[in-house]
């Protein structure tokens, strides 16, 4: 339902529940800041969100070309929402590129603005266009705006000393202004935005903010709108409320649990999207005692954190699949001394280097199972960019309590993504607690505690303490080198029974729907809501459809074998080829269906729905519709 009201200039108000904008143009263009700074107005507004940032993986792609197409996805509400969307209302191109890598999203009647100052004969070839798409009909379904966004941009920026390169760069400012008026929004924050960020370059904070005033007046005194929109805020719960990327909230995390444990963290990393924003998150906040450390590379950092762990620290290092790889064999280290070491995953398209900016589920058997020997380690995955906040603090409550390595597996998309996050007050913080072994009493290194079998954490350097580990095997009395065969065997089994009792201390699955019914969607890490929404949407056409969302993945959850058995059938939609469902299947039995994507890009809503169509029997095979983009390598 909406309702209209008429402005003096003419312009009819739509009002709006929910609209999804994409920005779209060459790597260069600044789409990510024009989209970062749009979310950022729209949080301030109070309306709930969710954004996708979409990365070119070239540093340098040619200019105009496909694979150097830069877009950012953002969508915004009055109320609760889980997803960037599906398919965006609106579509602003800069170029010819981003237009064909994008427009096969739109939906039908959707909004399309573009730069038509660029749509000419050298960028439309390096786009692959036989002919000019906005001339030749073929965007009819579209609302069609073409606006002389490059030649409006320099006619305002007129007797500044900006060269003609850095006014051609400005016009992302222009576009933004435009998108601003279009959705009611105020330019004040980006106004607050632009003047501590280029205070030193006062030409530039100049040009900035004239280019995004004129795309703000232009909407307003142009004939080519009709109609504004407005999308009123969200309710939500009472709070002080920040956007926060999941990347941001990770670094955050581990900030609180450092200062939940009184322990000081140390973070040794070395460069890798998209893990890199952890890095220099964390580097911000030496005051509070933070220690980061950019290795030379992969195993240097991860030794390095192992280091720090040994002398009583809060040990952390973070990465992406492949830096995994690399640091598997440091991290049996970990698991043979017992040390509580947190590694960060921050998961891409691989294998190998594949598609660094680009999502991906695909470490999860990697973190389960790729070292040498039975080497257990605990696992977990936040669901939403702002949950990477309590499940970082949660990967090292467990690593203190039982002395064991954990695997925190966030992904590209929760990494990248950004929505509004209720800060938590101090007292709503869980506890962190650890225990160093104490300096009188009968110490052994391998004494182990009878609740959670850890070891005790003993730090070096002090009387009475005084201990060998390694990664040679040890002696469970003694902590001496020990070849015995029964030592290795009760050393092995002890291990890996310290993790599984982690289940007895964490949460119980929780399904979202009916405990029991014709079929239960299963999924981890950052599939939540668009599993969750599909769910939501088979339920309110009458389908018998439950949800439900793992957040610790080794152990599972206790409860995990009893939710599986309450349903008929269980899909697993994962963005690999079905790691989760060969666990699910050889665990618990289950005839899991594996609902697979690999494409470097996250579900879609629609998409799982047209699988729950097939397994109900109320349509054929689904088939992913990859769209123009995948045709051309986009």
């Amino acid at each position: 339902m909406t309702t209209e009201t008429r402005l003096p200039a003419e312009h009819l108000v739509q009002e709006l529940d929910r609209v999804t904008i994409r920005f779209a143009g060459d790597s260069g263009d600044g789409m990510q800041l024009t989209g970062t700074q749009f979310t950022k107005t729209t949080a301030v507004f109070g309306n709930d969100l969710a954004t996708l940032p979409d990365y070119p993986a070239e540093i340098r792609a040619p200019t105009g070309s496909l694979p150097g197409v830069s877009g950012f996805q953002l969508s915004f509400s009055s109320s609760d929402i889980r997803t960037p969307g599906d398919q965006p209302d609106v579509l602003v191109a800069m170029n010819p590129a981003a237009l064909k890598t994008n427009v096969g999203d739109l939906r039908a009647g959707g909004l399309l603005i573009v730069d038509k100052d660029e749509f000419n004969a050298t960028n439309l070839k390096k786009a692959a266009y036989a002919s000019n798409p906005l001339e030749d009909g073929s965007l009819a379904k579209f609302q069609l705006v073409p606006i002389e966004i490059t030649r409006q941009n320099e006619l305002a920026l007129e007797g500044t000393s900006l060269s003609s390169k850095d006014k051609f760069r400005s016009r992302n400012f222009y576009a933004l202004g435009l998108i601003l008026w279009l959705y009611d929004r105020s330019m004040d924050t980006t106004v607050r935005w632009a003047t501590e960020q280029f205070k030193r370059r006062p030409e530039v904070l100049d040009a900035n903010l004239k280019a995004l005033r004129a795309g703000y007046n232009f909407g307003e005194t142009t004939e080519l709108f009709r109609v504004r929109y407005e999308v009123p805020a969200a309710h939500v719960a009472p709070g002080k409320y920040r956007h926060i990327s999941g990347n941001e909230a990770t670094a955050l995390g581990f900030i609180a649990a450092s200062v939940q444990s009184g322990l000081p963290l140390f973070y040794g990393s070395y460069p890798i999207t998209p893990a890199s924003d952890v890095l220099h998150e964390l580097s911000k906040h030496k005051n509070f005692g933070i220690k980061t450390f950019q290795a030379e590379d992969e195993i240097a950092a991860i030794g390095a954190a192992i280091g720090a762990a040994y002398g009583g620290h809060l040990a952390l290092t973070g990465t992406s699949g492949p830096g995994l790889a690399l640091k598997s064999e440091a991290l049996n280290l970990a698991v043979m001394t017992e040390l509580p070491l947190v590694v960060i995953d921050v998961q891409r398209a691989g294998p190998s280097t594949g598609m660094p900016t680009k999502t991906e589920q695909s470490d999860l058997l990697q973190a389960m199972f790729g070292r040498n020997g039975d080497s257990s380690v605990a696992i977990v995955a936040p669901a939403t960019p702002s949950e990477c906040f309590f499940m970082a603090i949660e990967a090292f409550r467990i690593a203190l309590k039982y002395m064991v390595p954990v695997i925190f597996m966030s992904d590209g998309y929760l990494g990248n993504g950004s929505e509004p996050w209720r800060i938590p007050l101090m007292s709503e913080l869980p506890k962190v607690e650890y225990h160093y072994a104490p300096l009188n009493g009968d110490f052994s290194p391998y004494k182990r505690d009878p609740e959670t079998l850890a070891r005790p954490w003993a730090v070096p350097g002090q009387k009475g303490l005084e201990h060998r580990i390694g990664g040679i095997e040890k002696s469970g009395a003694t902590g001496d080198i020990s070849y015995d065969p029964r030592n290795h065997h009760e050393m092995t089994l002890a291990r890996a029974e310290r993790v599984a009792r982690i289940a007895r201390d964490i949460p119980d699955l929780e399904i979202t729907g009916p405990s029991s019914g014709n079929l239960l969607l299963l999924g981890w890490g950052g599939t939540y809501g668009a599993i969750t929404s599909a769910a939501e949407a088979a339920r309110k056409r009458g389908l018998s459809v439950s949800s439900a969302h793992l957040r610790y993945l080794n152990p599972f959850p206790s409860n995990l074998g009893a939710v599986l058995s309450g349903f008929k059938k269980v899909m697993i939609p994962e963005l690999n080829t079905g790691q989760l469902s060969l666990l699910i299947r050889g665990r618990f039995l289950v005839d899991a269906v594996g609902f697979n994507k690999i494409s470097g890009q996250p579900f879609k809503i629609a998409e799982i729905e047209g699988k729950i169509d097939e397994l109900l029997g109320l349509a054929g095979p689904y088939t992913f519709d990859f769209g123009q983009s995948a045709s051309l390598g986009g």
